[in-house]
């Protein structure tokens, strides 16, 4: 059993493949070690969105990130089709920001012009536009932020199109193997000790969303990483109700191929609990409802959960260890894993090449200097 490789990825979620997927795309030998099955936790559980202006509504170097990732998509789809044979499903009809009162109408147009000073598009529809574009919404939507370019995907064939990527340029990935703790040497890192043995690496990448504090913990850092709890639904429709992702404060819906709308998410922080609540279905469908009507004399199908890595700060950490040298952190991505899993896996890919990073990316290193009140400390 071959045990080097140039990088080894922990974490065999959308991130961990991404990362690998742009490595072995520059030539490098990569392992993947997951924990249970690959793509199985909030890698499957996302509803898809590339919600790069309806989600990151500040300028600044998330939002930079966000619109960048979103727009390598279109080239992404075409090339995991082709490596992997794997349709991601991209949809791109735009994103709806409902307003339901006339603070979130103000909120809304205010951020419509600062996304336009941005170099975005982005539009204000009065009531009857928003009726116009989406017929079956309710009446008491009083108008909403339109931005064409944000768009969906199908989360789990996008986690596996990079999987599957991956093994066609000769990636390995070894599901169901603990990552008992890293090999360091004079501050530089060797590999990593597991359940199945030793594996060694010039280069390990922490890519375990949420689940990667239990990693980071072994080697003395708190990043103010936490989970964040996420319960959502779906529903079997026999018309296309909506033809936009709908975006509100208490809901999103997201309109997929096959006729079903995916609805979510409950936001319950610091819980790994992986229980669907009466409470929380209830909530979203209530929310769901009143913005869409007609969505009660659907087919109900299922319901799930996923815990999504947030931070203090809510930036992810993308960056090289300060003090390990060849040790690298790739999470904290939140509601936004989706979106931002190509950009962080070229970013992670450049670090290690040790090639120059623009400003927008340097800004989620682990040096802390952009974190205010949040710094880093290292315990090892």
């Amino acid at each position: 059993m071959k045990n080097h490789y140039d990088t080894i990825v922990v974490g065999g979620g959308i991130i961990g493949h991404s990362v690998a997927y742009s490595l072995l795309k520059r030539g490098q030998s990569v392992l993947v070690i997951e924990k249970g099955e690959i793509n199985l936790k909030a890698s499957s559980a996302a509803a898809g969105m590339l919600a790069a202006q309806a989600e990151v509504t500040e300028a600044g170097p998330l939002f930079d990130l966000a619109r960048k990732s979103r727009n390598m998509f279109p080239k992404l789809s075409e090339e995991l089709m082709e490596v992997a044979g794997i349709d991601i499903e991209l949809i791109q009809n735009g994103m709806l920001t409902i307003a339901y009162n006339k603070e979130r109408e103000e909120q809304l147009k205010q951020t419509v012009r600062l996304q336009k000073t941005l170099g975005e598009e982005a539009r204000w529809l009065a009531q009857e536009e928003v009726v116009r574009a989406e017929q079956n919404l309710s009446n008491q939507v009083l108008g909403a932020m339109y931005a064409p370019n944000d768009g969906q995907v199908s989360a789990y064939k996008l986690a596996t199109g990079f999987a599957v990527a991956s093994g066609v340029l000769g990636g390995r990935v070894l599901e169901f193997t603990e990552v008992i703790d890293f090999l360091i040497q004079q501050g530089k890192v060797q590999g990593v000790k597991t359940s199945q043995g030793e594996f060694y690496g010039e280069h390990v990448v922490v890519a375990g969303g949420a689940w990667s504090v239990n990693f980071l913990e072994q080697i003395g850092i708190d990043l103010g990483l936490y989970p964040v709890k996420g319960e959502c639904l779906s529903v079997l429709t026999r018309d296309d109700l909506i033809t936009s992702t709908i975006f509100s404060e208490d809901c999103y819906i997201v309109p997929k191929k096959d006729g079903r709308l995916y609805i979510g998410a409950t936001v319950i922080p610091h819980s790994f609990d992986e229980k669907v609540t009466v409470e929380g279905v209830s909530r979203l469908l209530h929310a769901a409802s009143e913005l869409l009507p007609s969505l009660k004399n659907e087919e109900w199908e299922r319901a799930w959960t996923g815990i999504r890595p947030q931070t203090n700060d809510g930036f992810p950490y993308l960056g090289e260890h300060p003090e390990i040298s060849g040790l690298y952190v790739a999470t904290g991505h939140y509601r936004n894993g989706i979106l931002l899993s190509p950009i962080t896996g070229e970013i992670i890919a450049d670090i290690i090449e040790g090639n120059p990073l623009s400003e927008s990316a340097s800004a989620f290193s682990l040096k802390g200097s952009r974190r205010g009140q949040y710094e880093v400390t290292y315990k090892r």
